[in-house]
């Protein structure tokens, strides 16, 4: 059975001007990975785009896959951060108002770069499930059992982890398939708000 490739970071960048070129790098990794796909893209074509020598590239990440790994923890921490912010501005906001903004919240996540988005759903099995990708997906679920919990008064249900397990992974869902059926935003709104009936009636959660 072939080895699984090294999917982890040679070093992590410190000074500035390291983080810079680790930056370049990732930026490149996306160019190429939306232009040409993941197996044509080479550790060279991406050096290449980057502006960097493949020994400098090398020094950070040991693989392809090591470079495809580190470009979606960046792509997911970028999405969490969205989502958790949007739900701070919410946070005393009437229930309605709530869920409505979980919803915009995760889809305006997905559509941070849809086109990089799609790939990484398309890639990031070649590669094994990333363990980010299971942590991303944890603290939204955490975020959102958060919010419900201070509503509880304005629920039917009042299991607020088994609630914000099954809103995350149906508008996911959703904000995925829209993402990869390449809608215009607009459009899977009104597809996502669909799915999510419950945005305007508190009590049926």
């Amino acid at each position: 059975m072939p080895r699984r490739p090294r999917t982890t970071p040679r070093k992590k960048p410190r000074q500035e001007r390291s983080l810079a070129t680790v930056d370049a790098i990732l930026d490149a990794t996306a160019r190429v990975l939306c232009t040409t796909g993941y197996d044509r893209a080479s550790t060279n074509r991406i050096a290449l785009a980057a502006g960097v020598s493949v020994g400098s590239l090398y020094q950070y990440f040991p693989s392809k896959e090591a470079l495809v790994a580190a470009l979606a923890g960046r792509h997911m921490a970028t999405m969490t951060a969205l989502v958790r912010a949007k739900l701070s501005e919410v946070a005393k906001a009437p229930m309605p108002v709530a869920a409505r903004t979980i919803i915009m919240a995760m889809f305006e996540a997905h559509a941070v770069d849809p086109k990089l988005h799609k790939v990484l759903i398309e890639e990031v099995p070649r590669i094994g499930r990333l363990e980010n990708l299971r942590a991303v997906e944890c603290e939204m679920e955490a975020m959102v059992a958060a919010l419900l919990e201070a509503r509880k008064s304005e629920l039917r249900r009042t299991n607020v982890e088994t609630m914000a397990l099954l809103l995350v992974t149906v508008v996911e869902a959703a904000t995925h398939a829209a993402v990869l059926a390449e809608l215009e935003p607009a459009e899977a709104v009104r597809l996502i708000h669909g799915v999510g009936g419950f945005a305007g009636r508190p009590r049926d959660l």
